[in-house]
């Protein structure tokens, strides 16, 4: 049975939280960096681009952690504990304005948050993360 975000933290995941997902460079070292988060189901889910550090580590190794602090209170935050279970170009362009729009007051992403011009020079790339354990604290 995968593991639930509890009701008293879905907020964290349905609001514009910013988060920090955290991955693992080939030496062991950890590499994190604030990213945009949804979920879809019982996966988290964020998008890249293809060939940043954070994806070439989810390749190699797909466990990851993602932590989530409520803005309005330090004290109310989410560890969320994964492993990758898919990443894939298709949708991946849909995912990050879907993501913006959330994010950025309905602005897309590319055109309305980062320049159009960006969207052909690079590939977006959404990963979704089953969720293996989650630590709530706070209420």
């Amino acid at each position: 049975m995968p593991a639930i975000i509890p009701d008293s933290h879905k907020s964290l995941v349905d609001n514009p939280v910013y988060v920090v997902l955290t991955t693992l460079m080939p030496d062991g070292q950890p590499q994190s960096s604030v990213v945009w988060w949804d979920s879809e189901g019982e996966y988290v889910q964020v998008n890249t681009i293809r060939g940043r550090q954070k994806e070439r580590n989810m390749v190699r190794d797909g466990r990851v952690t993602i932590v989530a602090v409520d803005p309005t209170n330090p004290y109310h935050w989410l560890e969320v504990r994964g492993v990758v279970e898919e990443m894939s170009e298709e949708g991946g362009v849909d995912h990050i304005n879907s993501l913006s729009r959330k994010y950025n007051d309905g602005q897309t992403f590319y055109g309305g948050y980062a320049p159009i011009e960006r969207k052909a020079q690079e590939t977006r790339v959404k990963i979704k993360i089953r969720v293996v354990k989650v630590i709530a604290y706070g209420h």
